[in-house]
């Protein structure tokens, strides 16, 4: 098993937490793993990615070119990743930020209203973890117990506030994929 991973958006959507989060709890699975982030020089409204990989073998390079799954927190992340979906791969796309569909037909999509989700919750800073719930559910790269383990480790100390309403926000991006699926 080998997931290579792109999380995209804007900066300040928490793109490159989601790719920390899949990462750590890829290691507390025993798994290898890398998570190569980018963004730009004003970070907070700019442009912010990071590649991951979750191998069961070595990682042979960190640089996603070739993604099993793309997640587009915005609209100019999916114009730039959307080529990136290798054929039967998957694309998430925040549809409360993206009112473009995909042009690909040979891949599997999912629309994910993130931030409406987020704030029926109450908060719209956990937008990107309904989406990151969403994608645990469909790709099933680790166990969403083990993502529940990596939050406080990612996290820190400080945040502890913030554990039950990401976990709900997990659990409604999950729930959300799991509705599609009995759905069809």
């Amino acid at each position: 098993m080998e997931e290579r991973i792109i999380f995209a958006g804007f900066g300040g959507q928490g793109v490159l937490t989601m790719g920390l989060i899949i990462t750590y709890a890829g290691m507390l699975e025993g798994k290898n793993v890398s998570w190569t982030p980018s963004y730009g020089p004003e970070m907070r409204g700019g442009t912010a990615n990071c590649n991951v990989t979750v191998s069961d073998e070595e990682v042979g390079s960190p640089v996603v070119i070739e993604a099993t799954s793309v997640v587009a927190m915005n609209k100019p992340s999916l114009d730039k990743y959307e080529p990136y979906v290798i054929p039967g791969g998957k694309l998430f796309i925040n549809t409360s930020l993206i009112d473009k569909k995909p042009q690909r037909k040979d891949i599997e999509i999912y629309e994910v209203p993130a931030n409406e989700i987020a704030s029926e919750l109450g908060n719209l800073r956990v937008a990107n973890m309904v989406m990151l719930g969403a994608f645990v559910e469909a790709t099933k790269v680790v166990k969403m117990e083990t993502v529940l383990k990596a939050l406080p480790e990612v996290f820190g100390k400080g945040k502890e506030h913030m554990m039950a309403i990401n976990e709900k926000a997990l659990e409604k991006g999950a729930e959300l994929i799991r509705n599609m699926v009995s759905a069809k």
